[in-house]
């Protein structure tokens, strides 16, 4: 069996998650692994200044330094799950989500009718990406304001919206307050999609959307206009079938 070294941080204030993670790469390589656990700063410093190295964990194999844990997956060839540059990744993992949720609610109410999922499948969806917004909502202002053509004249909307999205949402779940909902939902959902219409197709700008909360990766686009044309098209739905 291949023979690997490993130091890394394990003090009690703090235990490196790329520590574990490289010790379980290494045995999963096949390797033997001997774990040096560094318990105190002082240990820490000692290792970094004998290797002249500025972080840790690092792992040898043989006479070869080969690094962190980042260079470990490379000198395996290995992939992370590590989200770097513009992704659909989050968007991919909500919508997958809610789309699953909308099909046990409704089978739980004994159904599996088109229109009443693409009710609930919209309404959820329209839930979890306002949590998303308001986990932080400093940062989604900041991201908002730079491409919503009415949070950039009123900054206060940009703080608005995820709470109207979010009541929109269960006010479609549970049809409650329906023409309120209703408008409320043709509002954003209008405001949005010219936005990002114009953001993107009119002035051709490279940004990112806020869609899942602040400082995210996804690119602004096409989904940023489907999430709008959504809550337009939900919005109307209940005007004119539960309303006029």
């Amino acid at each position: 069996m291949q023979q690997a070294v490993l130091y890394r941080m394990n003090t009690g204030d703090h235990i490196c998650p790329f520590g574990i993670k490289s010790k379980d790469l290494l045995e999963k390589e096949g390797f033997k692994v001997t774990d040096h656990k560094l318990k105190n700063r002082e240990q820490v410093d000692q290792f970094k200044e004998k290797y002249s190295v500025k972080t840790t964990p690092q792992t040898f194999i043989g006479d070869q330094r080969i690094g962190g844990y980042e260079d470990l997956v490379k000198y395996f060839n290995k992939t992370t799950l590590k989200q770097e540059g513009t992704t659909y990744q989050p968007i991919i993992a909500i919508f997958s989500s809610t789309f699953i949720m909308a099909l046990a609610f409704i089978y739980s109410k004994g159904t599996i009718a088109l229109i009443p999922f693409l009710e609930s499948f919209i309404a959820i969806s329209m839930c979890v990406l306002a949590i998303l917004k308001l986990r932080d909502l400093y940062s989604f202002s900041n991201q908002f304001v730079t491409y919503d053509l009415l949070a950039k004249r009123y900054v206060n909307y940009s703080y608005i919206y995820p709470f109207a999205e979010f009541l929109a949402g269960v006010g479609m779940i549970a049809s409650l307050l329906t023409p309120v909902v209703a408008l409320t939902s043709i509002f954003i959902g209008t405001i949005g999609g010219i936005s990002v219409i114009k953001a993107v197709y009119i002035e051709k700008r490279d940004i990112k959307c806020a869609c899942v909360g602040g400082d995210s990766n996804v690119p602004l686009g096409f989904i940023s206009l489907t999430e709008n044309m959504m809550m337009l098209g939900m919005g109307l739905w209940m005007l004119f079938s539960k309303v006029l």
